[in-house]
């Protein structure tokens, strides 16, 4: 009965994780099953790491630009080394706190290479990587559910495949050896623009191509159009609506040729080129099939509590599909271990869910754009305020920026937000909240906002979209 369980969660990411300590909590006996880094990827090679890269990106620029702050700042520069080095450290002490927490809540870790070998039965192979003290060994294990969590991984296209040397994924460059002079990165979503602002800030030559139109595809046009602007001023050159069709290696940089939809091919080279064009979930090698588990385009298919079409067999987090986010994998945990545990769970509302990017200047977003608002129908009353009006922006040095909400004109209902400028992504919640409540414009309006703070931005902001804006 020892490798009997209740529940096994296959992956120690996020949802893994989270989820198996929520398990944990209403009583149940549970494992989780990796192979890898304790935590996944998010505080290891993901979130974490590369926040606190952006961390010291922005600290450097704060310093080249000290006199606009009435400071004298002398002899700096980038210790490439020492800002991998803190990056590190801080992706360790996040790892052995997710391993802390396991241990806290008496949750066993199972060290290997999981596959489902029959109904409610997890074959666990050794792997190479070192297992953690304490982890249990090898072996068969049995669980009345088991939960797939096993994330995803950067996607490759045929033809541009990173080597890990000159054509780097996310991996290789959150802890790269040196600066490169010029770089090449392929993808605008949020990896994309935060190696993006990260490496710009460091010193390299940054240009980006997008297939499509607009970079940040999934925000709203008005915001994305307002980042790009950013970028573009900081030097960071964009290329939209083009493709990286191929590409050639040389001793040290790659070339690539970039054609464009209005039919146009140039050749781009440089030190090094990162593809950020999406991750895949990690769905090989499970025994998914052989058990009828149900996938769709790398994906393993839900309903709104995580359960997919094979009684007992869950899935949660990435490899569940989009939105691909840390916070989403978190909550989706939470959910399959309150329904297995027989408690009312709630079922996840995708529109609910906040993204959040940490370029420079940040970008924040929740709930429909004005676009797909639109879309489904709705008439709108759209309010935008921006920083330059807020006294608190200005006093940051932070002048730049904006914020958007989206409602329904019938009813007041808060339909989106969305925003761009410094610390956004702290804003958000607070729009997050409100939607959650089904707030109405009136008791947004009539909320008192502190001053000073970049919060009543948000505040001026409803109040625009009714006609009553003070401070512009």
């Amino acid at each position: 009965m020892a490798n009997n369980y209740d529940v096994l969660f296959i992956g120690s990411g996020p949802g893994g994780y989270v989820g198996a300590i929520r398990a944990a909590q209403l009583g149940l006996k549970v494992g989780v099953i990796e192979r890898t880094h304790i935590g996944g990827i998010c505080p290891n090679w993901g979130c974490i790491p590369a926040k606190a890269l952006l961390r010291s990106a922005e600290i450097f620029h704060y310093i080249e630009h000290a006199k606009d702050y009435g400071l004298v700042a002398e002899k700096f520069g980038v210790d490439i080394a020492g800002v991998v080095k803190r990056s590190r450290g801080i992706a360790a002490q996040m790892s052995n706190g997710v391993g802390f927490l396991l241990k806290k809540n008496k949750v066993d870790v199972i060290w290997g290479q999981a596959s489902l070998t029959a109904p409610g039965k997890v074959t666990v192979a050794p792997v190479a990587e070192p297992a953690p003290k304490g982890a249990l060994t090898p072996g068969d294990y049995t669980a009345k559910n088991i939960v797939i969590a096993t994330g995803a991984r950067p996607r490759a296209l045929p033809g541009i495949e990173p080597d890990k040397k000159l054509i780097w994924t996310y991996f290789e460059a959150l802890a790269p050896a040196s600066v490169p002079k010029s770089l090449l990165i392929m993808g605008s979503g949020a990896i994309g623009v935060e190696f993006a602002t990260f490496y710009k800030t460091m010193g390299s030559d940054v240009t980006i191509v997008e297939l499509l139109p607009q970079i940040l595809p999934v925000e709203d046009a008005e915001i994305a159009g307002h980042a790009r602007k950013r970028f573009e001023k900081q030097g960071i050159k964009i290329l939209t609506g083009a493709k990286v069709s191929k590409v050639v290696k040389g001793a040290d940089n790659v070339t690539a040729t970039v054609e464009t939809s209005d039919g146009k091919v140039q050749t781009l080279t440089a030190d090094r080129l990162i593809s950020a064009v999406g991750v895949v979930g990690n769905i090989e090698n499970l025994g998914l099939e052989a058990l009828g588990v149900k996938t769709d385009r790398g994906c393993v298919v839900v309903d709104g509590l995580c359960r997919t079409n094979v009684p007992g067999v869950w899935a949660i987090g990435d490899v569940a599909g989009p939105p691909m986010l840390a916070h989403k994998a978190e909550h989706e945990g939470v959910i399959a271990a309150e329904a297995i545990a027989g408690k009312h769970a709630h079922a996840m509302d995708k529109l609910m869910i906040p993204g959040c990017t940490y370029c420079m200047p940040q970008i924040a977003s929740v709930g429909l754009t004005e676009a797909k608002a639109k879309e489904a129908g709705f008439e709108l009353k759209v309010g935008r305020f921006p920083f330059i009006g807020n006294g608190k922006a200005v006093a940051l040095g932070e002048p730049d920026g904006l914020v958007k909400t989206i409602f329904d004109a019938k009813t007041g209902r808060l339909l989106g937000a969305h925003l761009v400028g410094a610390e956004v992504t702290e804003l958000i919640q607070g729009f997050v909240l409100a939607m959650n409540l089904e707030t109405t414009e009136e008791e947004l309006i009539n909320a008192v906002f502190p001053h000073p703070t970049v919060s009543e931005t948000m505040h001026e902001s409803v109040l625009s979209a009714y006609g009553r804006a003070i401070h512009m």
